[in-house]
């Protein structure tokens, strides 16, 4: 009888990936990106270069993103053009495709402008068609964090609900997600996030099994932790006593125990990551629904349901009880998805298209 000596078995898994070209043909992959993207501010941060590098040394830092030792470190495998929004950027914006413009509440979790965004993750893992969602945590002093959620008590628990309007590691944490589940992942991301997404599951394989339904989020912009905490910090903000953050009307507004700070928005330009300057995506366009809170009554989000993967969960939701139905204004929107295209002005080199008929005479 033949015997099988202990040993540990190692399994390999490859599959045929097309290289991208080289808009520099004698300089290394990394070397495009830095070129192409970073040095000419156009980076988002969304990290999804970072979760993709084989050599595990793309690390992020400040407004910027670096590769100590690329030159030799970088495998030359063309990774993180692939899957970077920015590399071949094709700008979106506007309301894009939806199969329901509506508004909701939902019954079971509490959180800033009704909580569906929260409500979607965790009814996807009601129904079976995600093991797990990653959620954006927060401490004491609103730096952010991610949280890997499997089941509704581990919501309670945490201060999940409240925007942020800091920069989270979603998408090297969406890498380990999707690597640990069995069933499927639910992200909840920033628009430049759910553009990282999309390019991970046209790159590589096992996200585009794996990553089950994407929601975005309503977004006119983000910042580093530093510079906003010193900034609002100067305005009076006590940490300490903060409770929530908001634009409203055009407006930042700082909710804490025993006040509020009010300032345009407009002001925090001198903060704005030069990211953030060139997006022009506000509604999140190539999510599987969108949520946020411009467009709907207040407590509600407004819910943009473009995909019929999201548009079980949003049945799902009804079915079960689970939410307060509200009405979802599209004029409403116009003003900041306006605001956002407008920023096509910033991008370099970049020549909008024409809309049919336009400089045809008419």
């Amino acid at each position: 009888m033949m015997k099988m000596a202990a040993e540990t078995i190692v399994g390999e898994a490859e599959w045929e990936v097309k290289i991208p070209k080289k808009k520099f043909k004698d300089k290394l992959f990394f070397e495009n990106l830095r070129d192409v993207v970073i040095d000419t501010k156009m980076c988002s941060r969304c990290l999804t270069c970072v979760s993709i590098c084989p050599s595990g040394l793309i690390v992020n830092e400040a407004d910027n993103v670096d590769f100590p030792n690329y030159d030799t470190k970088c495998l030359d495998c063309g990774a993180c053009v692939r899957v970077c929004p920015r590399y071949d950027y094709q700008p979106k914006s506007g309301l894009g495709d939806y199969i329901e413009f509506t508004a909701g509440k939902s019954k079971r979790f509490k959180g800033q402008d009704g909580a569906m965004g929260t409500e979607f993750i965790m009814s996807a893992i009601d129904m079976g068609l995600i093991d797990r969602g990653l959620f954006v945590d927060r401490n004491e002093l609103w730096q952010t964090d991610v949280f890997h959620a499997r089941n509704p008590d581990q919501l309670h628990r945490l201060p999940l609900g409240g925007t942020k309007y800091v920069f989270a590691n979603v998408i090297p944490e969406l890498k380990k997600a999707v690597m640990l589940s069995k069933v499927g992942v639910g992200v909840v991301g920033t628009p430049c996030m759910v553009s990282g997404v999309r390019k991970l599951q046209e790159a590589f394989p096992v996200f585009k099994e794996k990553v089950k339904i994407v929601v975005g989020l309503f977004c006119t912009e983000n910042f580093h932790y530093d510079e906003v905490s010193k900034y609002l910090e100067e305005k009076g903000v006590d940490f300490s006593k903060l409770v929530k953050t908001d634009i409203m009307k055009g407006k930042f507004v700082a909710t804490m125990t025993d006040k509020e700070v009010k300032f345009k928005v407009s002001q925090l330009s001198s903060i704005l990551p030069t990211g953030c300057n060139v997006c022009t995506d506000f509604t999140a366009v190539e999510s599987d629904v969108s949520v946020g809170s411009v467009g709907s009554a207040p407590g509600f989000s407004t819910t943009v349901v473009r995909t019929e993967v999201a548009k079980k969960v949003w049945d799902y939701i009804k079915e079960k009880g689970n939410v307060e139905v509200g009405e979802g204004k599209i004029p409403e929107l116009d003003y900041l998805i306006g605001h956002k295209k407008a920023r096509e002005a910033n991008i370099p080199g970049y020549e909008p298209k024409k809309e049919e008929g336009e400089g045809a005479g008419e």
